[in-house]
């Protein structure tokens, strides 16, 4: 394209050419089909009322990105802010009569008996212990430096001289055997 040449804007056929693209786009960022459709007509929507402001150096389709773009920015901006974290929903029942969701500043709170907890916690605590005490020393070793101790890959795979697949096959392996001490010993029924 020269220089002196614009692109132009076509709204009318937006959605037959752009929809599809725009919708992919959305998807992989957000995560949620029906909120990613909602963010393209919003983008539609946008692009209608601001076509004036289109000066024809970008292409439509790199014009119609960069409003959504600023769109799914707009939304990780509203729910990472202090009042969007209090308006996030949190589902409560997914299904049946019961089928809804609560603002998360709304979501009601135990109301157990917090030395019951206490107890209970420092009773996992030590069942955890036991069961981390009997892995095998190497897997003990592993799972400690990367689970507790977030020590990197690299770092423990040098140290024990064990390649990166090795050390997440014994991670998956000690987690494993971490689950059945702790079905054994602390969920009994």
């Amino acid at each position: 394209m020269s220089d002196n040449q614009k692109h132009t804007l076509n709204p009318e056929k937006w959605i037959d050419l752009y929809a599809d693209y725009l919708y992919n786009y959305a998807v992989t960022r957000v995560d949620d089909n029906d909120f990613a459709k909602d963010l393209v007509q919003e983008t539609f929507f946008s692009g209608l009322k601001g076509k004036e402001s289109f000066r024809g150096e970008a292409s439509e389709r790199t014009w119609l990105v960069s409003i959504l773009k600023r769109k799914i920015i707009d939304h990780y901006r509203k729910i990472n802010s202090v009042k969007g974290k209090k308006e996030v929903r949190m589902n409560f029942y997914s299904e049946g009569d019961k089928k809804g969701s609560w603002l998360e500043k709304a979501v009601p709170r135990e109301w157990g008996n917090e030395g019951d907890k206490d107890i209970e916690n420092s009773e996992l605590k030590m069942v955890l212990e036991h069961c981390i005490h009997n892995l095998p020393e190497k897997y003990r070793m592993v799972f400690l430096l990367k689970t507790i101790q977030n020590y990197e890959t690299e770092e423990i795979c040098n140290e024990l001289g064990i390649s990166t697949s090795n050390l997440w096959v014994i991670i998956h392996r000690a987690r494993l055997q971490l689950r059945k001490c702790l079905e054994e010993n602390w969920y009994k029924n």
